[in-house]
């Protein structure tokens, strides 16, 4: 009888990475994760080489808040078809439209440069808002093509588009830029934009979308009031507010060091382009895949409460071994062991801020509230890059990687009062 049942769970699993939706979903992971480091780290460089000061690098790079603020418009999303996308659905409509928004904002950047300021600050802000836009369109589209069971096999093809995405914008696009002029790394990036777009002409809308909200204040209420009041009536407004608190702070030190600092950091180490692009983002990317397993492991092993714990303190103390590279400039074999320390514990603390994360979502509002969650847990950290320049202005690099490293402290004592509460509720 199970020799005999065993192929099903097989065949069910080939069936959910080969449906069409997975091609697609492929495709529009590769879509929103080419433009985040276009308008992040790896405008960064471009900024560095230009000659802007550092104060203004960090601001004009932290465009990328518009994808911590996504939640605020993401109702227009589900409100209102667009005049002239209507003929493609709900979903792709609003998809096509912040791909194209994407494009002409790339191309815009390519045709400005930064000696045009602030029409080419208006360009970046353009591309972070319609890529934010897309990560909503993409999550929507996700959620409506595929029943639940076929979820987990979306995630991951998206995850890989994504990554991929990463890769081409955040190291091929460094290394490019030793040999031709940024403008035309950003014209040809925007060119690669053109498969996903492609994938979206040919994708179906989902069936059944639901039904949208009568208005834009019901909208409000459903999308962001609602589910924050949820979540403080669940747990009360003692533990909700402390869970916020300790959500706010324990990623600072990851998020602080993802904006526009790090690539003029690296820049003034000594490292060219391609060295950076080599180390940080695809020797990096592969270290950090093999921190996610490892988080996952431990999640399985001793469950997601003391995983996080743990991983709070060592990858948030990771930030200081940035003092071992700035004491040894253009030294590769440095830089790369101060990757492979970054990258692992960033990858480990993954899964248990998942884990924890989802933990805290109803049931009547997961998609929501966890995207709440998720931009709540990132903001921070991504405000204080905003004045991570003018930190370092005016004290110098290393000071600024031990501020991001001093939240560690209080979130590992919101970690111990939490304790109690959540170390029972969250199995392996």
């Amino acid at each position: 009888m199970s020799e005999a049942a065993s192929p099903a769970p097989r065949a069910s699993v080939w069936r959910a990475f080969a449906q069409p939706a997975a091609g697609t979903m492929l495709c529009f992971g590769f879509s929103s994760g080419l433009p985040f480091l276009l308008v992040a780290g790896t405008l960064a460089y471009w900024l560095k080489q230009e000659g802007v000061e550092l104060a203004r690098i960090t601001m004009i790079a932290s465009a990328g808040l518009a994808y911590a603020l996504k939640f605020l418009w993401a109702p227009l999303l589900d409100r209102w078809h667009l005049p002239g996308f209507a003929r493609l659905g709900r979903r792709r409509g609003w998809l096509l439209f912040a791909q194209l928004g994407v494009v002409a904002g790339l191309l815009a950047m390519a045709a400005l440069t930064p000696a045009h300021r602030a029409a080419f600050v208006g360009a970046t802000l353009a591309v972070a808002l319609f890529g934010a836009t897309q990560d909503i369109a993409v999550d929507a589209y996700r959620i409506e093509i595929a029943p639940v069971s076929a979820q987990g096999a979306l995630v991951a093809v998206y995850s890989l588009g994504y990554r991929l995405g990463l890769l081409l914008a955040g190291a091929a696009a460094p290394i490019l830029a030793d040999h031709l002029p940024w403008r035309i790394v950003y014209a040809g990036l925007a060119l690669a934009m053109a498969l996903p777009i492609s994938a979206n002409l040919f994708a179906r809308e989902p069936a059944a979308a639901p039904e949208p909200p009568r208005s834009w204040r019901e909208a409000m209420r459903l999308g962001v009031i609602e589910p924050f009041a949820d979540f403080f009536r669940r747990l009360g407004w003692p533990l909700a507010g402390i869970t916020l608190a300790f959500i706010l702070l324990f990623k600072i030190p990851e998020q602080a060091t993802v904006g526009g600092i790090m690539s003029p950091f690296y820049r003034d180490m000594g490292f060219s382009q391609t060295e950076i692009g080599a180390i940080t983002k695809i020797y990096g990317v592969w270290i950090g895949i093999v921190g996610v397993f490892l988080g996952g492991a431990a999640v399985a092993r001793f469950g997601v409460w003391r995983t996080l714990g743990a991983a709070i303190v060592v990858c948030g103390s990771s930030n200081l071994a940035y003092l071992w590279l700035s004491a040894h400039h253009g030294s590769l074999l440095v830089l790369t062991a101060v990757i492979s320390c970054e990258n692992l514990t960033l990858g480990f603390l993954g899964p248990p801020t998942v884990a924890y994360l989802s933990s805290l979502v109803s049931h009547r509002h997961t998609a929501t509230q966890y995207s709440l969650l998720s931009s709540l847990v990132n903001l921070p950290g991504k405000l204080l890059g905003f004045f991570a320049g003018s930190i370092v202005a005016a004290t110098s690099y290393d000071t600024y990687f031990v501020l991001t490293v001093l939240a560690v402290a209080p979130a590992c004592a919101l970690w111990v009062w939490l304790q109690r509460r959540f170390a029972a509720r969250l199995p392996a």
